[in-house]
């Protein structure tokens, strides 16, 4: 189900806003009637918003190669190659190989330079 599923039989709310902005309109005498079907879709939409919103530990969110190599801006084979020669911090799930947040900002930190006192 998509936002355009929902977004195609209007609610009162959005009817009476959409008539708060136009001057002249008149408010309507009944507002259109509300399908059983489309009361499911909603609420399989709201169930479905809910669960996809609880919040997780984000320390506790292992990261693959690629999903590493995407936040460092780098490529999964770099991640890969700097996991196997011990260049970046990891963990092990198992037998494969996976990059905590704190790992992250290590291998962020490290790469900082400061400038030089003579440059200001």
């Amino acid at each position: 189900m998509t936002r355009n599923d929902l977004a195609l039989a209007p609610t009162e709310g959005a009817a009476m806003k959409v008539l708060a902005e136009v001057p002249d309109a008149e408010p309507p005498t009944q507002m259109p009637a509300i399908s059983g079907a489309l009361i499911v879709r909603l609420t399989e939409a709201i169930e479905a918003l809910a669960a996809l919103s609880k919040i997780q530990d984000p320390e506790l969110k292992a990261l693959t190669p690629a999903e590493a190599g995407e936040a460092l801006g780098k490529t999964e084979n770099w991640v890969k190659e700097a996991i196997r020669d011990r260049r970046i911090p990891f963990t092990y799930v198992g037998k494969s190989p996976r990059l905590l947040p704190r790992h992250i900002r290590w291998v962020l930190e490290s790469g900082e330079l400061m400038p030089l006192a003579q440059a200001a």
